[in-house]
This record gives C-alpha cells, sequence and structure tokens, in this order.
C-alpha cells in the first residue's frame, strides 16, 4: 500500500508516511484516489493488466464529450443505428437499424444501465467506425500516460488485447470527472427511452445507499469479474474508488464503501492558507527594471490527515532584493506550509518575468529612446 500522485501538473502532495492499514478488499484489484490533488491514498494490484469490462466506456465517454464541447459534434445530432451496434450482446437497450436517437439519449444510456449497443453507436458516430475509434481510445490513453491500458472495443466485452489497471482507469476516471456534465447523466436513477416504453435503472446501487455518491461506471463480464469506478464527495472532497475483479455484484459495492469510507474518515482537504509575509514584487538592483513581479507556484487544496485542516499557517522566505539580470522562472524563494507539529511542505516562489543588467549601451539607448520621444 503506497500513498503517491498519479496525476500531471499538481503541486507535490504532502508526503505521507507509508500507511499501515491494511483493507480486507473483496476484489482483485483496487485503488483509491484524492481527485483534488491526485494523491493515491489506498493501493491494491494497481498496475495488473486486466479486462474491465464496461468501465471502458469511461474512455468512450471522454471522447464524446470531448468532441461535444470542440463542436464536432451536438448532444442534439441523430445517432445512426448499425448492424454492428445491433449485434452487440450483454446490456443493451435493444437498438434496432434505422432507430433514431439523438447522443444525448444514448448518452444517457450508457451512464445508466451501461447499453453496449448505445456505446457502439456512439463510438461509430463520432470515430466513423468502431476500430477507429478504438485508435483514438488509444491515443488518448497514450496522451494520458495509461501505460497498462489498450482497448479494442468501445464498450468493454471480452476480447483479446483488451485491457487496463486499476491505475490508469482512475487516470481516465478522473479526466472524465473534469466535464461536470457526466454527473448530471450518472447521477439519473430511473429514466426511459421511446416515450417510456424502454425503462433504464442505474447499475450504480450506491447512488441509493452511499451518502455523497456521483458516479461513476460499474461494469461486469466473465473475464472481468464485478466491477467500479466510483466517485464520491464529502465536505469539499472528492475521492475516486476503483474496484476491479470482485465475484458478486454485493462484493464490489462493498469493496468501493470500504475504500471510500477509509479515505473520507482519514483524510480531509483544505484550502492552501493567507501567506505570511507575501510580496507580489521584489526590488531588482543593476536592472533595467527596479523591480520584478513574483509568481507563487502553489496548489489551490491540500489534502491533510483528518483535523489537520485548522492548523495550517504558511509563510515564505524572501531575500530583499535580487540582483540583475533576473530570468523568468528563476526561484527566488519559497512558501513553507505547517501545521502545528510539522512541515508539510515547501513551494517555489519565481521571477514571473525577466530584467536585464543595466550596462552603458542599454543605458545609453534608454536614454535615447526618452528623449526622442518627448
Amino acid at each position: 500500500m503506497l500513498v503517491a500522485t498519479i496525476c500531471l501538473g499538481l503541486a507535490a502532495p504532502h508526503a505521507w508516511a507509508e500507511n499501515s492499514t491494511e483493507l480486507n478488499l473483496p476484489c482483485r484489484n483496487a485503488i483509491l484516489v484524492n481527485v483534488n490533488t491526485g494523491t493515491v491514498l489506498y493501493e491494491q494490484g494497481p498496475d495488473d493488466e486486466v479486462p474491465i469490462a464496461s468501465i471502458t466506456k469511461v474512455m468512450t465517454l471522454l471522447l464524446t464529450l470531448e468532441a461535444v464541447e470542440a463542436g464536432k459534434v451536438s448532444m442534439t445530432d441523430i445517432v445512426p443505428i448499425s448492424e454492428h451496434a445491433y449485434n452487440m450482446g450483454g446490456s443493451q437497450i435493444w437498438l434496432e437499424p434505422g432507430e433514431q436517437f439523438t447522443l444525448d439519449e444514448l448518452i444517457k444510456a450508457i451512464c445508466i444501465c451501461s447499453a453496449n449497443d448505445a456505446a457502439v453507436a456512439v463510438a461509430e458516430f463520432v470515430g466513423g467506425s468502431e476500430p477507429v475509434f478504438a485508435e483514438m481510445m488509444n491515443a488518448k490513453a497514450k496522451e494520458l500516460g495509461m501505460n497498462h491500458t489498450h482497448f479494442v472495443n468501445a464498450c468493454g466485452l471480452d476480447e483479446a488485447g483488451h485491457y487496463s489497471s486499476a491505475r490508469d482507469v482512475s487516470i481516465m476516471s478522473m479526466e472524465l470527472l473534469k466535464h461536470p456534465k457526466i454527473l448530471e447523466y450518472c447521477g439519473i436513477w430511473m429514466d426511459s427511452l421511446r416515450n417510456g416504453e424502454t425503462q433504464m435503472v442505474n447499475t450504480n446501487k450506491l447512488l441509493k445507499s452511499y451518502p455523497g455518491i456521483t458516479g461513476l461506471k460499474t461494469g461486469t463480464t466473465n473475464g472481468a469479474g464485478v466491477c467500479i469506478s466510483a466517485s464520491a464527495e464529502r465536505d469539499g472532497m472528492s475521492l475516486l474508488a476503483v474496484v476491479l475483479g470482485s465475484p458478486s455484484s454485493g462484493e464490489r459495492f462493498e469493496a468501493a464503501t470500504q475504500l471510500l469510507d477509509y479515505g473520507f474518515a482519514n483524510y480531509e482537504t483544505a484550502e492552501f492558507p493567507s501567506i505570511a509575509g507575501r510580496v507580489e514584487t521584489l526590488p531588482v538592483k543593476g536592472g533595467v527594471s527596479q523591480q520584478v513581479t513574483l509568481s507563487y507556484e502553489i496548489p489551490e487544496k491540500i489534502l491533510l490527515k483528518k483535523g489537520e485542516g485548522k492548523k495550517l499557517t504558511a509563510e515564505t522566505t524572501l531575500p530583499q532584493q535580487m540582483e540583475a539580470p533576473v530570468q523568468k522562472g528563476e526561484k527566488v524563494g519559497e512558501v513553507t506550509l505547517k501545521t502545528e507539529q510539522s512541515v508539510i511542505g515547501t513551494y517555489p516562489v519565481t521571477a514571473a518575468g525577466d530584467v536585464s543588467k543595466m550596462d552603458f549601451s542599454t543605458a545609453f539607448s534608454l536614454l535615447s529612446h526618452a528623449i526622442f520621444t518627448l
């Protein structure tokens, strides 16, 4: 069990000591991640390459929403239903070739009842064909740093060469969570299609049993076992629990509940506190400009052990002035974040721009410019 960061572009998280807690999870693979900071709070076989069933549809939904936001497709577009989509087995909404559904309706069917036929129809609509869409899925996985993933289809039915890992599922799930629209669909408990003729009930039963649950995706096949990527939020802290390879649906939800309970019971997120001694500029000696603007590279939120959030303080260590030349990005000082007991971390303060050194030729050029612009 380790604590590490899996998201790029995030400030360094709290350097946690290794947690000795062992959860008795009824599943093959699992990971618990703090969505706010990208910090891994618990893991169990996180990089094993295994089938993931319909959790595959997380990537299908991600690419579809990206296509909508890029203006390539619209939620009101009519999606044609092919023979290939019609022939999908497993969970489905019994699409018939020639039927007409909007993209919005099919996304809803994917999120609520994990419809394989709807996922393939959407993949064909966005990518032109399911094989081309699978190539898009693999390209996105590579872009996100999902190093233990290869997609062959858009719905997650067992197929040779189609696999992912708990860590990679968490990466694409957190990327999908950046699109708030998805939680509107995932939070629907019951809905219908075909003017009420086709009833849809959400496969994520945690919506009815777990306080704070927000999504995200379930999956079940013979090869993958019973799986879930479950997102939840309480008191401003968002968690994601990925469970792969449970023996039964009930054990899948039990494992996800254990993971989320562990996270909410032991951790909290807090806003970065106001910084004592913060200044926005520093004097520069011998420069063409008399001061340089500072950039504070601090995160918006900090992950902490439960109860530490109210004890945070932050202070700067900065020089009285800088000597020219100063280069943009040059480290000027740092911010130290503390609790009452210990230092949590340090964050750099850098120069936000260049300040060249003043020499005779530069001074003469500036003087000449000033004279001729009078």
